[in-house]
């Protein structure tokens, strides 16, 4: 068994989070390459290949959809690929009962008034990212005083779709809340902290993690929203990522079906059952 776990041409060197999958797949007999996904490879090879690193995705989107289409045995699959890569998908489950943050959607090359947005919000500070990005990529935090800096900002990028929110003050204490579903079963759940006064939860940005607990009615919103992914039974993982308003709801911030981090450090049992539910595809 070949299993491809598909990666970007530049991968960190620190970077070890599939480690446990790597072991779990060799321990059961697989033998596990990790290609680029700009790599002039026959995938045809492969019985499977599993989008895992590809960090480099959002600076060429089309180029990513057009390959995940010509790959053979592609999990999450190219449907997939083309409707979670975009966040207007959070507008789409928003439609199907999703809670999200108030969102205003900006497309390429539109203009908004960033003030009049706040005030419509009732907030006193707002955050703007694009609804192609990764790892807090061109975003921004900001407050009622910096509106000027906000309005240029999103001139600046202008060039791509963008989205403005609410800032959540959540983010700085409790952090952002992750959940991760293997073959649409709940494994494990984590909290992602950033460092004091910051609001990025990636660890590239020294943000802490450690496990977190849902209850039992969080997990059922979950399954239910999954229900309203397009081919959601062929989901091989996912990670739903939340942030608590002042409210105290919890609000979907993404829901990561390409290549999200499954923090396989802190439930043992994931990177085997996400080896199983490879395998069984194969």
């Amino acid at each position: 068994m070949n299993i491809a776990l598909v990666s970007c041409e530049k991968l960190p060197g620190w970077e070890i989070d599939d480690q446990p999958l790597i072991d779990a797949l060799q321990a059961k007999g697989a033998t596990v390459h990790r290609p680029a996904w700009t790599s002039s490879v026959d995938w045809n090879q492969f019985n499977l290949s599993i989008i895992r690193t590809t960090w480099d995705y959002h600076a060429r989107i089309n180029a990513f959809i057009s390959w995940s289409k010509t790959v053979p045995r592609l999990y999450n699959n190219a449907t997939t690929v083309a409707w979670n890569t975009h966040k207007s998908y959070l507008r789409e489950l928003e439609q199907h009962g999703v809670a999200i943050a108030p969102t205003t959607w900006i497309g390429t090359n539109k203009t908004i008034d960033v003030q009049q947005e706040l005030n419509h919000f009732g907030s006193t500070s707002g955050f703007i990212k694009p609804q192609v990005g990764a790892c807090a990529s061109d975003t921004l935090r900001f407050s009622r005083d910096e509106i000027g800096e906000a309005q240029q900002f999103l001139l600046d990028n202008a060039h791509q779709d963008m989205m403005l929110q609410p800032y959540l003050k959540s983010v700085e204490t409790e952090g952002e809340l992750t959940a991760i579903y293997i073959d649409g079963k709940f494994t494990h759940g984590v909290q992602k902290i950033p460092v004091r006064g910051d609001y990025r939860v990636q660890d590239d940005f020294g943000a802490t993690d450690i496990p977190y607990e849902f209850t039992a009615n969080e997990l059922q919103t979950m399954e239910e929203t999954l229900l309203s992914v397009p081919k959601h039974e062929q989901l091989l993982y996912a990670r739903f990522d939340y942030l608590r308003n002042d409210e105290g709801t919890l609000l979907l911030n993404e829901l990561e079906l390409v290549e999200p981090s499954l923090f396989f450090r802190h439930c043992e049992k994931s990177a085997v059952c996400l080896a199983d539910a490879i395998l069984k595809r194969v």
